[in-house]
């Protein structure tokens, strides 16, 4: 069977594009100091150490289920409480995936997944369009799991949306327990960001989009 010449081009860009998706951001303020590693396509694995354990667990989720390799160290005004330090994990996220994603040349760009999670169901649509934008509709029972502040949930992908230029819609389908929710809402998440920063061998190296730019 001969290849055409498209169908070595893409190859070609596919190859060289899969090398270079790997960025590392370090973000210091008066509050935290936060250092994060991508790399898009990766196998999976994670290194978190925020201070803040559930922060931690969920970031695994990401890693794991989204198949990027993640490093994140962060260092944070803990004394005060979670706050400052889940927000600025997410700025930092956000950015070193802006940085990985680079022109964004060749990538599906949409992403859809619907995860389970025992009972709880949670949806989760994005496009990496350059036009951030939240919409959000988890309702979490509890105020807290285990230490976690349950309203930090939001914080974080607020802050990755803003940072990444992605648009996120996030629905809740059903759900009575709070860590169900959350762990569905970022495997879902994971799932179908994995869907969207893959490089469609069909695209050979064009921009996703029918204006030429995102």
């Amino acid at each position: 069977m001969q290849i055409s010449e498209r169908q070595i081009n893409s190859l070609n860009y596919d190859q060289s594009t899969r090398a270079s998706r790997i960025a590392t951001v370090h973000r210091t303020t008066g509050e935290t100091n936060v250092q994060v590693t991508v790399n898009l396509d990766g196998t999976g694995t994670c290194k978190a150490a925020t201070g803040v354990p559930f922060l931690d667990h969920m970031l695994h989720q990401i890693a794991s289920h989204g198949l990027m390799d993640l490093d994140v160290q962060a260092k944070g005004d803990w004394e005060i409480d979670d706050h400052h330090t889940n927000e600025d994990v997410g700025i930092t996220l956000g950015q070193a995936l802006n940085q990985a994603l680079g022109d964004r040349k060749g990538i599906v760009r949409f992403g859809n997944f619907l995860a389970p999670l025992d009972e709880a169901l949670v949806q989760v649509a994005l496009d990496f369009s350059g036009r951030p934008h939240l919409s959000y509709g988890l309702q979490i029972p509890t105020q807290r799991v285990g230490t976690y502040d349950t309203q930090l949930t939001r914080e974080f992908f607020v802050a990755l949306v803003n940072h990444s230029q992605m648009t996120l819609h996030i629905r809740q389908l059903d759900g009575i327990n709070s860590h169900h929710i959350i762990e569905a809402t970022f495997k879902a998440f994971a799932r179908a960001m994995r869907i969207a920063v893959e490089i469609d061998p069909r695209r050979a190296g064009t921009i996703p989009s029918s204006k030429g730019v995102l």
